[in-house]
């Protein structure tokens, strides 16, 4: 059986606009809905193109009150049934609350290897820490902030004449090859670790 994804995004949508367009022919999965959390998310307009569905719940309304805006959020994804969550840029942190009604089912891209540098600025600290390679992660998401179990991972070298932004840009199409390919092996049921040559 076909499995419904929706993907969360906060900005243009990228890693989201690779998951969708990977989502054809043979793969067990299919794209049920694009949710942003704000109306100027570029990546709405990009989801519409390719015949989406899309929906945004704002945060901002909501305040400090994060169980109000998740309950949104899950009111929101219930409508449109998904089997998998994949986060691909979504800038909110979720609560245990909403993790765990959700657990098992979704997803999230990193740019670091984990279990290095969980959390922001991942570029700048792989640099000032002297290490040779970086990359991104694919990941399961659980309470614990980028610590869910790892579905697959890409590397590449860190040049030395690197900065924080030249590294970002160089990850980039790395997460581009890796989340498709973690997606189609976790809707197929292979939960295995990979390395994407």
């Amino acid at each position: 059986m076909t499995k419904r994804v929706a993907i969360l995004i906060s900005g243009g949508g990228s890693n989201m606009v690779a998951l969708a367009d990977s989502m054809t022919g043979d793969h067990p999965a299919r794209p049920c809905l694009v949710l942003a959390n704000t109306a100027g998310a570029g990546g709405l307009a990009r989801a519409a193109e390719r015949g989406i569905p899309t929906a945004v719940v704002d945060h901002r309304p909501f305040g400090k009150d994060r169980p109000a805006f998740e309950a949104e959020l899950t009111r929101v994804l219930e409508e449109a049934r998904p089997d998998i969550l994949c986060l691909a840029g979504f800038m909110r942190v979720l609560t245990e609350g909403f993790v765990t009604r959700w657990q098992g089912r979704m997803l999230n891209i990193h740019p670091s290897l984990l279990p290095k540098y969980r959390g922001l600025h991942t570029h700048a600290r792989a640099i000032e820490a002297g290490d040779a390679e970086h990359g991104c992660t694919v990941h399961e998401v659980t309470p614990e902030l980028d610590g869910g179990p790892i579905l697959g991972q890409a590397s590449l070298p860190i040049l030395a004449e690197d900065t924080p932004e030249s590294l970002a840009a160089r990850v980039l199409p790395l997460e581009h090859r890796l989340y498709p390919e973690a997606l189609r092996r976790f809707a197929g049921g292979d939960r295995r670790r990979f390395t994407l040559a």
